[in-house]
């Protein structure tokens, strides 16, 4: 399904979504409770010898959870982004660390995250991304991750992905403010000095992704994967839909004439 309609506009940027967009996470099956008690035991041991001691490793755990819990369910409604940061200096706090001791950017950085196991690149990614920086074409990525971007960047470098997006990588718990909010949008034309009708949006989610870009001024292109969420009654519709990146360079050469090199 593509928008045929003949466009004067010029192509200067494709903005991407991470997950299950560039990253495919179908294959993983982690254990994601057991996975995550390494990276909290790393920020327990962190405060207790450096900081302050804490009592008891399973209340901290349990506080951050609940805390997660309440972030993200806060965030469906009010589109406001929780922050991984944060709600670890939270959780220990409610667990008996003083008010104040603690850096948000250094438990994060005792939190270690990296790439997790079973996540992998979908393979057609490189060579798309080549052909639009080759082609002179803009390129960044929008994710909706409670993680700052520079934790992300650790797991995109592990995945060969780094190199493709040197100006434009926003998080939105950098931004504060979750897709569908056109803040987090904004915020990429803004470093990459477009217009939104000079770029198209790419992602999984027609909530987030589809409807976002498209309050936003942007065009939506929906990539269809197993783990997509409905399409809300047709209520979202999407600009064009796709299965792989391989499609793509078609899409825009119907909208945008001439955008190759």
């Amino acid at each position: 399904m593509t928008d045929t309609l003949e466009t004067t506009q010029t192509l200067k940027a494709v903005l991407f979504d991470l997950d299950d967009t560039l990253l495919d996470w179908s294959d993983e099956q982690t254990d994601w409770l057991a996975y995550e008690q390494q990276f909290l035991q790393r920020v327990f041991d962190y405060i207790c010898q450096e900081v302050h001691p804490l009592p008891d490793m399973q209340a901290f755990i349990d506080e951050f959870h609940r805390l997660t819990r309440e972030g993200w369910s806060a965030g469906r409604s009010t589109f406001i982004a929780p922050h991984l940061g944060r709600i670890l200096v939270q959780a220990a706090e409610a667990s008996g660390a003083p008010t104040g001791c603690l850096d948000d950017r250094r438990c994060l950085e005792v939190y270690g995250w990296k790439a997790v196991p079973g996540c992998r690149l979908f393979p057609e990614v490189p060579a798309v991304l080549s052909l639009l920086r080759d082609s002179g074409i803009k390129v960044g990525i929008v994710t909706n991750a409670y993680q700052p971007m520079w934790m992300r960047d650790v797991e995109i470098e592990q995945h060969g992905l780094l190199e493709y997006f040197p100006d434009c990588r926003i998080s939105a718990a950098d931004v504060g403010y979750l897709k569908p909010h056109p803040a987090i949008f904004r915020a990429a034309l803004k470093v990459l000095d477009i217009q939104p009708e000079e770029a198209v949006f790419v992602g999984d989610n027609p909530t987030a992704d589809i409807a976002g870009a498209q309050a936003a001024g942007l065009r939506g292109i929906l990539r269809v994967t197993q783990s997509m969420q409905p399409m809300l009654s047709g209520l979202i519709v999407p600009d064009a839909a796709i299965n792989s990146l391989e499609e793509l360079p078609r899409i825009l050469d119907e909208w945008y004439p001439g955008w190759r090199v």
